[in-house]
């Protein structure tokens, strides 16, 4: 054998050495009803269950440098099955996902965070951050893929990363402390709550819960019983929406929607524009805004008892014909048509349009 030949067969064994080694990735089956998946770092979908099977089942991908320090857990836990992913560490570095954030959040040692009530207090401290190498912490995170059968119920709860669900049928709830989160093609109940990202759904049946502390939401093709969604501060964009009960609610931003229909609708931002396009009368529709400018477009047939309230700005009526009961600078009532819905608008700081589509 030549030296040049053996020199070659030591580089290739050194490369094999340093390179990564394969990312670990596991199968868990979750039975039961009602199950509930925690994961503190890492991508998440959920999808269909495919082969006809009644039980959900979890793909567990496990990668960064610490990736073998991580622990899958499973089984009952506070009257449901649950899968956890155990981090050992108070600090979580991700160097790979930039630098510059923060996200803190409470952990109990049995790897739960983020539930409903009095449990959302409890547990450890724990800091996911993007620094740079050698700092310090836990370099881990899991990748999830989560396969549902129709029907089940499934609570998905996630730290920091991305969520994406499709195509599911069941109650499916998603809380993550700071991800963006993305739906399409659900049916069933769809409950979407993330303490700082962007939500975007599509094509969703039944009732759905759609909730950023910080983010915009934007939504198109939903239609259910009860839709709300709610921000703390972003912009909310809705295209298609026929519900029962339609509420919408930004902290700031500006509220746009088109196509809408249902009998029960609010609209409210503390600060910012709301534009509303209606496909059909209604039995209420209330729209508030602190300081913006309300337009709405109502079909040609509507019908309603009308109070137009602002503090600066003028009021437009479009056209529309009312008669009116009582007017003053800052104030209207009256009725369009036979009066049988009723329709209130408030503005603290801007105009009122009414346009008929």
């Amino acid at each position: 054998m030549t030296r040049h030949r053996l020199g070659f067969i030591l580089l290739a064994a050194l490369l094999a050495a340093v390179r990564p080694a394969a990312a670990q990735s596991t199968r868990y089956t979750l039975k039961g009803d009602s199950v509930a998946v925690y994961n503190l770092v890492g991508e998440l979908r959920v999808e269909p269950s495919s082969g006809g099977g009644s039980d959900a089942a979890v793909q567990v991908t496990r990668g960064g440098a610490d990736a073998a320090r991580l622990e899958v857990q499973s089984g009952p836990l506070r009257g449901r099955e649950t899968l956890r992913i155990i981090y050992p560490e108070d600090v979580i570095s991700l160097p790979d996902w930039g630098r510059g954030w923060n996200t803190t959040l409470r952990v109990r040692d049995d790897g739960t965070f983020g539930d409903e009530g009095r449990w959302r207090r409890e547990g450890r401290e724990v800091r996911i951050t993007g620094g740079g190498r050698g700092r310090g912490g836990l370099e881990a995170y899991a990748d999830l893929r989560v396969s549902v059968p129709a029907g089940k119920r499934v609570a998905l709860h996630l730290g920091v990363g991305k969520a994406f669900v499709s195509n599911v049928d069941g109650v499916i709830v998603v809380q993550a402390a700071s991800a963006d989160v993305s739906a399409e093609r659900t049916r069933g109940t769809l409950k979407i709550d993330t303490g700082s990202g962007n939500v975007d759904v599509r094509d969703a049946s039944g009732d759905v819960s759609l909730e950023s502390g910080s983010g915009d939401i934007t939504a198109t093709a939903l239609h259910g019983g009860r839709l709300k969604l709610d921000t703390g501060s972003g912009n909310i964009t809705v295209t298609g929406a026929e519900a029962t009960e339609l509420r919408i609610d930004t902290g700031s931003g500006d509220v746009t929607v088109s196509g809408a229909k249902g009998d029960d609708l609010s609209f409210d931002t503390g600060s910012g524009n709301v534009d509303v396009a209606l496909l059909a009368t209604f039995q209420s529709l209330k729209i508030e805004t602190g300081s913006g400018d309300v337009t709405v477009k109502v079909p040609p047939t509507i019908a309603a008892e009308e109070e137009l309230e602002k503090g600066r700005g003028e009021i437009d009526l479009g056209g529309l014909t009312m008669q009116v009961r009582r007017l003053q600078q800052d104030h209207i009532t009256g009725t369009i048509g036979d009066g049988k819905g009723r329709l209130s608008i408030e503005t603290g700081s801007g105009n009122v349009h009414l346009v008929k589509s």
